[in-house]
C-alpha cells in the first residue's frame, strides 16, 4: 500500500511546486466512512464530524503552498467553529516526527493526521475513490452537513475563497 502513496507523492511534489490551482464544485457523493488511530490510543473517525461542515486537507510540511494555506485554515477554524466548521488534515509527510513538530510550532487548532502509514493510506484511498486521484497538494475537499463531498480544490486556496464555499453550507440546517 505504501508504494501507491509513494508514487502519488511523486506527482504531488511536482504539482506542489506550481502556482496553478483548480477548483470544482459538484456532488462527489457521500463521504467515505473512515477511522484512524491517533497518538495515545485515541481514534478519529468520519462519524465524529456528523452534521458538521468539514474541510479535509491533504498536505505536507515540505509543500510551500500547503504551508502558506495553514494560517488561513487556523483563522477559518477560529471564526467558524462555533457555527459547525471542522477542519481535518491528512499529512503526506515522510516522517511522523517532522509532522508533529511542525503542527505544534504552527499552533494548529484542528486535527492533522499523519497519513504515511497503512492505516492513513486506506483513508486517502477511500477519498480518492470519490474525488479522483490526489495528484497535487494541497488538495482540499469540503463536506456538507449531510455528509456529501461538494467541493474539491487543488493548489493553494485563500481563506476568502474557502469562506465563499463554506459560509452557505454552514447556514444550512440538517434535521
Amino acid at each position: 500500500m505504501r508504494k501507491a502513496l509513494g508514487l502519488g507523492l511523486v506527482a504531488a511534489v511536482a504539482a506542489c511546486g506550481g502556482s496553478t490551482s483548480e477548483a470544482q464544485e459538484k456532488d462527489y457523493g457521500k463521504r467515505p466512512e473512515w477511522s484512524i488511530s491517533l497518538p495515545g490510543g485515541k481514534k478519529a473517525s468520519a462519524s465524529d464530524y456528523d452534521k458538521k461542515v468539514v474541510m479535509v486537507d491533504f498536505w505536507a510540511t515540505w509543500c510551500p503552498p500547503c504551508r502558506k494555506e495553514i494560517p488561513g485554515f487556523i483563522e477559518l477554524q477560529k471564526k467558524w467553529k462555533d457555527q459547525g466548521l471542522e477542519i481535518v488534515g491528512f499529512s503526506f509527510d515522510k516522517d511522523k516526527d517532522t509532522h508533529d513538530a511542525w503542527i505544534r510550532e504552527q499552533g494548529l487548532n484542528y486535527l492533522s493526521i499523519f497519513a504515511q502509514n497503512d492505516e492513513g493510506q486506506k483513508v486517502v484511498d477511500s477519498f480518492q475513490k470519490l474525488i479522483g486521484e490526489i495528484s497535487g497538494i494541497p488538495t482540499t475537499v469540503v463536506i456538507n452537513r449531510k455528509g456529501n463531498i461538494v467541493y474539491r480544490h487543488v493548489g493553494y486556496g485563500s481563506p476568502e475563497d474557502f469562506e465563499k464555499v463554506i459560509k452557505p453550507l454552514l447556514e444550512e440546517k440538517v434535521k
